[in-house]
């Protein structure tokens, strides 16, 4: 984004001045400068407007990223601990059966 801000500056400075020297013998020549700064000004403000949709297209981009990694780490948080339960319970199913068949037997 710089290198494009500073070509359109360049560009802008450059009407400016060639637009001076043309009419610096028609019309007086502060309103030709008074014009070419006005020039300036406009290729400037447009460059700046630019970089704040751009920055602001970046910062969107950045929120959405972290949102969506939060989501995919809370959602894994989420199924390790279901798993983590489920292996518990079929672990205790088992110690359980296992105990049952152990001490049926002799009965």
């Amino acid at each position: 984004m710089n290198r494009k801000n500073f070509i359109l500056q360049a560009i802008c400075i450059g009407l400016a001045v060639s637009g001076m020297a043309a009419h610096a013998g028609s019309e007086s020549f502060g309103q030709s400068v008074k014009q070419g700064a006005k020039t300036a000004g406009h290729g400037v403000a447009d460059g700046a407007r630019n970089v704040g949709h751009a920055s602001a297209r970046v910062g969107k981009k950045i929120g959405h990223g972290a949102k969506e990694a939060g989501v995919g780490i809370g959602h894994g948080a989420r199924d390790a601990g279901v798993a983590v339960g489920h292996g518990a319970r079929d672990g205790w199913n088992a110690t359980t059966r296992a105990a049952k068949q152990v001490f049926s037997k002799g009965d």
